[in-house]
């Protein structure tokens, strides 16, 4: 007898399905605790009236102290920068420790710089989400400014950006870190019933899938260099990790782009002269000064500044316990729970990212909440979510090497698709609040 695959046949309506179907299908499957998700059932009310209510309340000078702060140490850190030399020459150092002191202390001012360039680069996000006041005006003044020093296209990004939290973790209408899918990866058509859910693949069809996708460590390790150096600007300039149904060429500087509305316009180029402005002054700067200076004082830092941008981002919305959703099961508040909060390195995530890693589900919840009172929603959430709340302590570092080891591919068909590795196994399976194993979309049936 051979397996082949078809297309499921339209299910019938919940109440006709047979009871004893359904216990056999969750027998069948033969899932551990550990292993089942069970898919979130809330409304937005709810998840809304779990969080206090003053905790929407949004201050134009409060959120002005944390610009100032990050600006402050920023200004702190250029100075010292620019001390260097003096610095060391109050000591007597031999030609290599000079060299090897000053390379250490230009290094920490890159990452230092990087640190307080991203708290800046959060605010301005926030901005975008209209959470820095309840003044539309001052948001999108301070956001533009911020932004745009830092080489975003403020609106731009902004709309794509408000595009993603409107349809966060949907298959097809999200924005960014889009899964590949199993056609993407050309792994071919499936061999086995136990590849619809990745449990219980034969340890045959495991070595047959990593001979397809496995890559050696180094690859992975180049790939990662790759995507963290130059990650953030392909998106905006090519779409890379957008939305695979765009056309080519697809970009955040073009009013023309699918991305935006014809009223999006003259916000798109407002955005673009932000740039040029940025970009003129660095050329002056270089002309005037030397681009080696403008690089090590400004480029460098913002080069820090797009590695965690992406690091950071891709965590949030990529692990193998975090699902995505077809149209068919979709809802926001579904979506606003495919994130999942980590720390980010000790006291420089609370402190100096202003909680972006700690506290993205209650971001995703409500995106207009101020990151200073995002920390007492999220303990409000995870009391009211329970199981349904996510997060992962793991250092940032080993989060990224592990999801980017793990996260592979999904099954395009399913309605609920979770990560599957190189070996095509899959850590989790969504199991619907009444014991249902969700529906894969194909059917496994046997023929002579």
């Amino acid at each position: 007898m051979a397996s082949t695959l078809r297309q499921r046949i339209p299910s019938p309506p919940a109440g006709q399905v047979e009871k004893d179907q359904l216990l056999k299908e969750a027998e069948d499957a033969e899932l551990t605790e550990g292993q089942k998700f069970v898919v979130p059932n809330f409304t937005v009310k709810q998840l809304l009236d779990a969080i206090p209510a003053h905790c929407f309340h949004r201050s134009a000078v409060r959120s002005s102290l944390y610009v100032v702060q990050d600006v402050i140490a920023i200004g702190a850190l250029v100075y010292g920068a620019y001390h260097i030399d003096s610095f060391l020459a109050r000591f007597n150092l031999g030609t290599v420790a000079y060299y090897a002191a000053r390379a250490a202390l230009w290094t920490a001012y890159s990452v230092w710089a990087g640190f307080f360039g991203t708290g800046l680069w959060i605010i301005a996000h926030e901005a975008g989400h209209q959470a820095y006041s309840s003044s539309k005006t001052i948001n999108n003044t301070v956001g533009w400014v911020l932004h745009s020093a830092l080489l975003v296209p403020y609106h731009s990004w902004r709309i794509s950006h408000g595009r993603h939290h409107a349809a966060t973790g949907h298959l097809t209408r999200d924005e960014v870190f889009v899964p590949a899918n199993r056609s993407d990866r050309k792994v071919g058509e499936m061999k086995e019933e136990a590849e619809i859910h990745g449990i219980n693949v034969s340890e045959e069809r495991q070595s047959e899938l990593a001979e397809l996708l496995e890559d050696a460590p180094l690859v992975t390790l180049y790939n990662l260099f790759i995507r963290q150096l130059f990650g953030w600007q392909a998106y905006l300039a090519v779409n890379a990790a957008g939305q695979r149904h765009y056309p080519k060429w697809t970009n955040h500087f073009d009013p023309r782009s699918i991305i935006f509305k014809a009223s999006h316009a003259g916000q798109v180029i407002w955005s673009d002269i932000g740039l040029v402005i940025v970009l003129a002054a660095l050329g002056y700067w270089s002309y005037t000064r030397s681009f080696r200076e403008m690089f090590v004082v400004y480029g460098i830092p913002y080069l820090w500044v797009h590695n965690w941008l992406v690091m950071i981002t891709y965590l949030q919305h990529t692990d193998p316990a975090v699902p995505h959703y077809s149209a068919n099961e979709w809802t926001f508040p579904r979506g606003a729970l495919t994130t999942i909060d980590r720390p980010f390195f000790g006291f420089v995530g609370p402190y100096i990212l202003h909680g972006i890693c700690e506290t993205h589900v209650a971001h995703h919840i409500s995106s207009k909440m101020p990151h200073y009172h995002a920390w007492e929603a999220t303990e409000a959430l995870k009391k009211f979510l329970g199981p349904h709340y996510q997060s992962n302590n793991d250092n940032l570092l080993v989060a990224c090497w592990k999801s980017y080891r793990q996260c592979i591919y999904i099954d395009q068909d399913q309605d609920v698709a979770f990560y599957k590795n190189a070996r095509g196994v899959a850590q989790k399976v969504a199991v619907f609040e009444n014991g249902n194993i969700s529906d894969s979309g194909i059917d496994m049936t046997e023929s002579k």
